[in-house]
């Protein structure tokens, strides 16, 4: 597993390269290593070469891996995957279960604050924000997001501090830069500091456009299995 660590560490030098580019602070964007499909000698691999923030997709994957995160001390898992609101119960009954980014209408933040609320803890949440509008991606559109923004500040349990994007998918990364700009618009006009965006193959862009987390599995950990 020293490739791991290895490509862990140039993935940090690109953040490093990129945020000093864009003239940000060096620790402007966090790396979320994000561990969908592999399995937990990966996670150990990256939690021993120092990183500590993961991203999972799956409620079932993030309870099948719950012995490895509950293992390690500090490490914590950002859900960047669509949640069905059945599983958010079983999903923050996980205390390493730090954060949802993928926030997209009032019923699931309502849902997550009741569940949050019975468990005695507030959770972390990004709204989801579909910039790109391509009808098969998850995401509030952008004319939605002021309501949406209200409603979960109403929310009790719930902290809202950014928004997510996927973008439509170029083969340039270059592509994704309108998109990742407008998300970074959209978070400031609403005194937002995180902006969840940007992957393996277009994070330099996304840190350039003001990311602040950046979602990264392939360049780390190799192709999905």
């Amino acid at each position: 597993m020293s490739s791991i660590a290895q490509q862990l560490d140039a993935v940090r030098e690109r953040i490093a390269r990129a945020t000093e580019r864009a003239g940000r602070p060096a620790d402007g964007a966090r790396l979320v290593a994000v561990t969908k499909t592999f399995g937990g000698d990966a996670i150990e691999a990256a939690y021993a070469a120092g990183q500590r923030c993961f991203g999972e997709n799956y409620a079932q994957e993030i309870d099948a891996k719950a012995p490895v995160f509950a293992a390690l001390p500090g490490a914590e898992v950002r859900v960047i995957g669509n949640v069905q609101r059945r599983k958010v119960k079983g999903l923050l009954a996980h205390p390493f279960v730090i954060a949802i980014e993928t926030v997209d209408d009032a019923a699931l933040a309502h849902e997550i604050d009741k569940r949050a609320a019975a468990l005695g803890r507030s959770v972390e949440v990004l709204i989801q924000v579909n910039v790109g509008r391509e009808p098969q991606k998850s995401g509030c559109l952008p004319e939605a997001l002021d309501a949406l923004v209200r409603e979960v500040r109403s929310l009790p349990h719930l902290r809202l501090t950014g928004l997510m994007t996927v973008p439509p998918h170029t083969d340039d990364p270059e592509g994704a830069r309108p998109h990742f700009r407008a998300l970074r618009a959209l978070a400031d006009a609403h005194g937002l500091p995180e902006c969840s965006m940007g992957m393996s193959h277009d994070l330099d862009v996304a840190v350039s456009e003001g990311a602040s987390l950046v979602r990264v599995g392939t360049a780390i950990f190799g192709a999905r299995r």
